[in-house]
């Protein structure tokens, strides 16, 4: 019996055994083996495409669950080592430093590409910038699940792809701290 859906053979999905090799890697995290994987391990994890693999959907939304469940663990963990006034601080101290980045004006977050090189389109980074920074302001409605799979249109001389990505690996981190 498979963990996933497979697709048809016809066309591409996840590689199979390496799906299954790290769900195994992932259990015996999870159940006290230190093999050293982290949520954010998690968050950054790449499958091979095969034909007839798994359907992408499916092991992608059991990697987010995977991802929040390891986030719960060290959120916790941190929570007891440094106590929980001093992990809050820690907390504020990350999303502050997110939201001076955010608060830079557009066309300004993040370095830019030179002209002959592609990166992410201003435009659109700044405006899911504008709707972060009201996140973190004002409480406004952004879900974990918006971060994780923002996706940005490729624009000559746009924003580093390496610097925004890191960012909403942060802000990822931050709602997931605080949840």
């Amino acid at each position: 019996m498979s963990t996933f859906p497979h697709v048809r053979r016809s066309r591409r999905g996840y590689d199979v055994a390496e799906v299954e090799e790290f769900l195994r890697r992932a259990r015996s995290a999870y159940d006290g083996d230190t093999g050293g994987l982290t949520s954010e391990e998690i968050r950054h994890i790449a499958f091979g495409m095969r034909r007839g693999g798994y359907d992408t959907a499916p092991v992608d939304a059991a990697m987010e669950r995977l991802e929040d469940a390891f986030a719960s663990r060290e959120r916790d963990a941190a929570r007891a080592r440094v106590g929980e006034d001093a992990w809050r601080e820690q907390a504020r101290d990350t999303a502050r430093e997110v939201v001076a980045r955010l608060e830079r004006t557009d066309g300004h977050r993040f370095r830019r590409r030179s002209i002959l090189t592609v990166g992410y389109k201003v435009a659109e980074v700044d405006a899911f910038a504008q709707r972060l920074l009201r996140y973190f302001r004002e409480g406004a409605p952004v879900g974990v699940q918006e971060v994780r799979g923002a996706v940005f249109l490729p624009q000559r001389g746009g924003y580093s792809e390496t610097q925004v990505d890191l960012l909403l690996d942060t802000v990822t981190e931050v709602m997931l701290a605080v949840r």
